[in-house]
């Protein structure tokens, strides 16, 4: 059984306890990894805050070079990674590849803005008292910065984290999920082969009592960028002092299928996503509210389509519905849809349980303030409403603590703008999925769903500073 090290200060370290990594879809054992004690987060810590100015002083070329080198490295050994994702987070095999495909992407996206990291003159003249004067402001690196991911996509997720820290000149330290640490590892191996600075990246796997809090707390780090649950993520806002925070806490995503909507066009797309990855998406669909006159028509179809889904080894290449990351997982969502049913819900498909397998289910009867619809699911569980206009539609999907996407299949261009102007969430997709992200775009919510922005550009704002020069001329 092969342990793996983590790396810290610059070199790969046994710490003597090890944790298991486990294939949630059969229990086995797959690999050991080092877990950090308190000393060893602490020298973390350290290491990376002495990175700051060797980080700082890479030029825009040395950056985007480094991404570029770890885009292609990924790229070359994509099988790879993408078996790694399927075995240690249950994703299937197809999904992972594509995964490995975006995480590319997006360390190319992140190389770009390294290149143009840039300012801009201010017009101190325009003010009575800035005749004579002359200036800028230009960014800065923000300092260190704490990244610590999800499990759900333990690549793509740490490269929206790792490639625009290195983009803006920022050591990191970073704590992935304890049960999906083996992709990680592989991606501190591939930067220290591209060239990053020994001390530029900080791996630590452990518990967030002992390393999560002491990331959050320490003044060491100047930044912590989380993806995660909202409780976590608000004891984070709330104990992580003056140091700049940005938080992706996940949803309950809704789509609206209006009744001009091309059910065949929608159809396919809201099965992918309420169900790929078991659910397991920030932005996986959890509410369809269908227009009463093609509530029929998009139930059946819908349920048709979903009983078609192949689920179960997430190393076949059609499985879509994979296992859920641990069995106490498929279990709180089992005793969910159960509650929902005795508070009058249906089962139109699914809602059976083996393991770590939830079968893809669907309810309808459902209301807001039921816990599979108020809450969210992060699983393979989708709610179908009926709604009778548009503006109750929109009333219905803001009837939420959160706020990230949403979607809405239309064929109106004042009904696709009404849904834009009025859904108060991060991102509305016209004639799509809620779950349709692309690497490049502001991603990011309101509400619950959290605070600060993520996409290559949008992140490398996040993590410098601005600093604004005046020369006085007279």
């Amino acid at each position: 059984m092969l342990t793996h090290k983590l790396y810290v200060a610059g070199q790969w370290m046994d710490t003597g306890t090890t944790i298991d990594v486990c294939n949630p879809y059969d229990g086995s054992v797959i690999a050991k990894v080092c877990q950090a004690t308190s000393e060893v987060t602490e020298r973390a810590l350290s290491s990376a805050s002495a990175a700051r100015s060797t980080m700082a002083q890479l030029t825009a070329r040395q950056r985007g070079e480094i991404l570029d080198r770890l885009s292609h490295a990924i790229a070359r050994d994509k099988e790879e990674i993408a078996r790694t994702i399927a075995l240690e987070a249950g994703k299937g095999i197809s999904f992972a590849r594509g995964e490995v495909d975006r995480s590319v992407e997006t360390f190319q996206f992140a190389a770009d803005e390294a290149r143009r990291l840039c300012g801009e003159l201010i017009p101190f003249d325009a003010a009575a008292t800035g005749s004579g004067r002359f200036g800028y402001f230009r960014r800065y690196p923000v300092g260190a910065i704490g990244a610590i991911t999800p499990f759900n996509f333990p690549l793509n997720l740490v490269a929206h984290k790792v490639g625009p820290a290195i983009a803006a000149g920022c050591p990191v330290v970073l704590k992935p999920a304890s049960t999906t640490p083996l992709t990680s590892i592989k991606l501190v191996e591939l930067l220290l082969e591209v060239g990053l600075p020994a001390e530029g990246i900080n791996l630590l796997v452990g518990s967030g009592s002992t390393v999560g809090n002491a990331m959050v707390t320490s003044e060491k780090l100047d930044m912590i960028t989380f993806t995660g649950s909202p409780g976590v993520g608000l004891g984070i806002k709330a104990a992580s002092g003056i140091k700049k925070v940005t938080l992706e806490l996940g949803s309950n995503s809704a789509v609206v299928i209006h009744q001009d909507a091309d059910i065949q066009k929608a159809l396919p797309r809201c099965v992918i996503g309420g169900f790929a990855n078991s659910g397991q998406v920030c932005i996986s669909i959890q509410r369809i509210y269908v227009h009463r006159s093609r509530y029929e028509e998009f139930r059946t179809a819908f349920v048709d389509a979903v009983k078609q889904a192949v689920t179960g080894d997430p190393m076949q290449e059609q499985t879509l519905v994979g296992p859920m990351i641990e069995e106490r997982e498929a279990e709180r969502i089992e005793k969910w849809v159960q509650e929902a049913l005795t508070q009058g819900a249906t089962i139109l498909c699914g809602g059976k349980r083996r393991g770590t397998l939830m079968e893809p289910t669907v309810l309808e009867n459902t209301t807001e303030r039921m816990t599979v619809v108020w809450e969210e699911a992060f699983a393979p569980v989708v709610c179908l409403m009926a709604y009778d206009n548009i503006e109750e539609a929109v009333a219905r999907v803001n009837d939420s603590q959160f706020g990230l996407q949403a979607g809405i299949f239309t064929t109106d261009i004042k009904t696709a703008f009404y849904a834009v102007d009025h859904m108060h969430v991060g991102g509305v997709m016209v004639n799509d999925m809620p779950t349709f992200r692309v690497d490049n775009m502001p991603y990011g919510g309101v509400k619950l769903s959290g605070t600060g922005r993520e996409g290559a550009r949008f992140s490398v704002e996040e993590m410098t500073e601005l600093k604004t020069v005046m020369f006085n001329l007279n």
